[in-house]
């Protein structure tokens, strides 16, 4: 099943979880597809996906709810809760999913499904542009085993009109999932939460039941600092995001032939590009340059350790609703839109108020998407109550696919979870 964001299939409507794009129907493939049909591989529809991908929970007024398998008074995350959704119950082997700031990896630890996020440019686009959110998006997948996540990635790779010239992998995915050899690594975890909040507790012990197992395969784990600090994420991920949904609009505007206004849109994304207008280029600018200066803290790790361990998620699965604005914050934000007060807004830090709500449930996976990194989720461990999935994250050198497919599939041989299905 294809991912209904930004990813062409001849014929078939591209909604990006839009009310605007209702009527959209895509005439060709897009380069991702394209490739997906060549490797064989028959579409079988589309899956769920919030307003432009902004949130990680999929509740888009245009298409409705995408419910987690596992209980479906939960969330499955987003952006591509929809794939997850669909593959968490068994209608499909996989589905793809595109993740630019965790929407691979957080819908694969909601629904207990292993995602890997690829290195940056390591697979094409699915639309008409070569690059989303200043390099952030990258395409894969989510899937139940580690295999099928290599094979589509072996199938997948590689640059597309002079973008995404990388050293090609030493040996096929599939390969690195095969070797029965695995070095023995060092592995750094944290158990801080960038935001300087309450780590949960399950996701703590999905951390901790990790690394006995990696312990107990031979590998070296070490618990070390947070490699970053909340403003690296805070002050520099927001602003990208933040402009790039002003352009989602403006691009909107030209396909709708005419401004695009609060009607066609949903109140949080309105009012999120509205903002984008309030920072400068030099703003824009030096948030990137942050993305830079974070990419050398991650590399500095990396000196020293093989893997980045983390939870994937702040938090075990949020129930439908719960990243939802409350009545007092949309009762704030419909007064900024009616007064035009975007100006205000800015200056109360209303929406990045919002945005931090929502930075506190998933404060680690926008850090690959930042630098570029490969990082995968992994489902090894389910809460006893809710019999909820929390994965855990490891993220990698650039290109080092290979190393993260090695140590999930040595894990999933270790503890298997291919069976264990929502019932």
């Amino acid at each position: 099943m294809i991912k209904d964001l930004d990813i062409h299939v001849a014929g078939a409507a591209v909604m990006s979880g839009s009310r605007a794009y209702k009527q959209y129907i895509t005439p060709n493939d897009g380069e991702l597809a394209r490739r997906l049909r060549a490797a064989g591989l028959v579409f079988m529809g589309k899956t769920n996906t919030p307003e432009f991908g902004l949130t990680p929970y999929t509740e888009p007024v245009a298409t409705g709810i995408a419910r987690n398998p596992w209980n479906t008074a939960y969330s499955t995350g987003g952006s591509s809760g929809g794939s997850a959704a669909a593959v968490a119950a068994g209608i499909v082997p996989l589905a793809t999913a595109s993740d630019g700031g965790g929407s691979i990896r957080i819908p694969a630890s909601c629904c207990g499904l292993f995602g890997l996020k690829p290195t940056r440019g390591r697979v094409p686009l699915g639309g008409l542009r070569v690059e989303g959110w200043a390099g952030a998006v990258v395409e894969h997948c989510v899937t139940r085993s580690v295999r099928d996540s290599a094979a589509l990635l072996d199938l997948l790779h590689g640059a597309h009109n002079g973008y995404g010239h990388l050293p090609p992998p030493k040996t096929t995915f599939m390969e690195a999932v095969n070797a029965q050899a695995m070095p023995k690594l060092k592995i750094g975890y944290t158990l801080q939460h960038p935001l300087g909040i309450a780590l949960d507790r399950e996701s703590i012990n999905a951390v901790m039941h990790a690394a006995s197992l990696l312990r107990n395969l031979g590998h070296t784990v070490e618990e070390i600092a947070l490699p970053y600090e909340k403003r690296d994420i805070v002050d520099n991920f927001t602003p990208v995001v933040f402009g790039e949904t002003a352009n989602t609009l403006r691009e909107m505007s030209n396909y709708l032939g005419r401004e695009a206004t609060v009607g066609d849109v949903e109140l949080n994304t309105w009012l999120i590009g509205r903002l984008g207008h309030s920072f400068t280029a030099q703003q824009y600018a030096a948030a990137r340059a942050g993305w830079n200066g974070l990419g050398e803290k991650m590399v500095q790790l990396h000196q020293t350790y093989d893997l980045w361990l983390s939870p994937t998620l702040g938090a075990r699965p949020i129930k439908i609703g719960a990243l939802q604005n409350s009545a007092a914050e949309n009762a704030a934000l419909r007064a900024v839109k009616q007064l035009g007060l975007t100006g205000l807004a800015a200056k109360t830090n209303l929406i990045e108020k919002i945005a931090i709500k929502l930075l506190e449930y998933i404060p680690y996976t926008t850090v690959a998407n930042m630098t570029g990194q490969p990082s995968a989720t992994v489902p090894l461990y389910w809460t006893d109550k809710e019999n909820l999935p929390i994965g855990i994250m490891f993220t990698a050198p650039m290109c080092q696919e290979e190393t993260l497919f090695r140590i999930a599939a040595q894990l999933e041989r270790t503890q298997p979870w291919f069976d264990k299905v929502p019932m």
